[in-house]
């Protein structure tokens, strides 16, 4: 038995994406297959499955699943993917989409560019019982925690810090601000308009690029004065233009396929045939 797959990347932040599950799984877990085909040296390899899901109020459902199988609420360079992958089949001329998330409802604009835009909502600034400033490291760093609808720590470095990201980013996963953990972006303003990002995410650990993160750390920029409306994130693996108008923000940027494949690693997960 094989699974077929399509492998997606917006960035560099790939991942799996499966139009079905096939009945053959019985009684495999969502979580443990996420594990399983994620794994970049026993599966496929990737930050997060995508499912597409039927919906009876949007275009279509897409489910994300991170690494270690949790499901996240929401993911931008995902529903990029998602996006132009949906596109492919519904050829709707204009492109545009709704999809539902555990996010909420979200709007894509495939252009005829090949980028792809995202209404990504109304964004949240945290503030109650959140830090407004981190002690790692022997630093102590401005931040700000930000929702779009999954949690983002935000946390400004200046140009001369050289990050630790793996033994940084684990410690500040599990801060006790957030109970469900968080995705922890280190920004550093590279002018008016322009920031630079890595990431280390929830349930993922590095990743070349977050599009909700990029979101957050624009938004956190512009609530701390760095920048404008209008801000270009600098991200491991590529660049996001980011637009807010007033607590609403936009993603724009690339979503690519990089190939198709049929997966039989499913071990545990497929039923022994006869």
């Amino acid at each position: 038995m094989s699974l077929n797959f399509e492998k997606w990347h917006g960035i560099g932040n790939d991942f799996v994406l499966l139009e079905s599950i096939p009945k053959q799984l019985g009684e495999c877990d969502l979580a443990e297959l996420a594990r399983f085909i994620c794994d970049r040296k026993f599966g496929v390899g990737a930050d997060g499955l995508l499912l597409f899901s039927e919906s009876d109020r949007a275009d279509a459902r897409m489910i994300m699943l991170n690494p270690d199988g949790t499901e996240a609420e929401m993911c931008g360079n995902g529903l990029r993917c998602f996006g132009k992958w949906f596109d492919e089949r519904a050829q709707r001329h204009p492109a545009r989409y709704v999809f539902q998330t555990g996010a909420g409802d979200l709007t894509c604009d495939i252009r005829a560019d090949g980028q792809v835009a995202v209404d990504m909502g109304e964004v949240e600034l945290l503030t109650d019982g959140y830090p407004n400033s981190i002690e790692i490291g022997g630093h102590t760093l401005d931040c700000l925690s930000v929702s779009v609808g999954n949690p983002h720590l935000v946390i400004f470095t200046p140009a001369e810090i050289d990050v630790p990201l793996e033994d940084w980013g684990p410690t500040l996963e599990h801060h006790s601000s957030f109970p469900n953990r968080t995705n922890v972006h280190f920004v550093t303003q590279l002018g008016t308009d322009e920031i630079r990002q890595i990431t280390w995410e929830r349930g993922a650990g590095r990743t070349m690029a977050c599009g909700t993160g990029a979101c957050a750390s624009a938004y956190a920029a512009k609530v701390k004065g760095l920048v404008g409306e209008r801000t270009l994130v600098h991200l491991p693996g590529g660049d996001l233009h980011i637009e807010i108008e007033n607590n609403r923000v936009a993603m724009v940027g690339p979503a690519e396929r990089s190939f198709t494949g049929s997966w039989l690693g499913l071990r545990g997960c497929w039923p022994d045939e006869d």
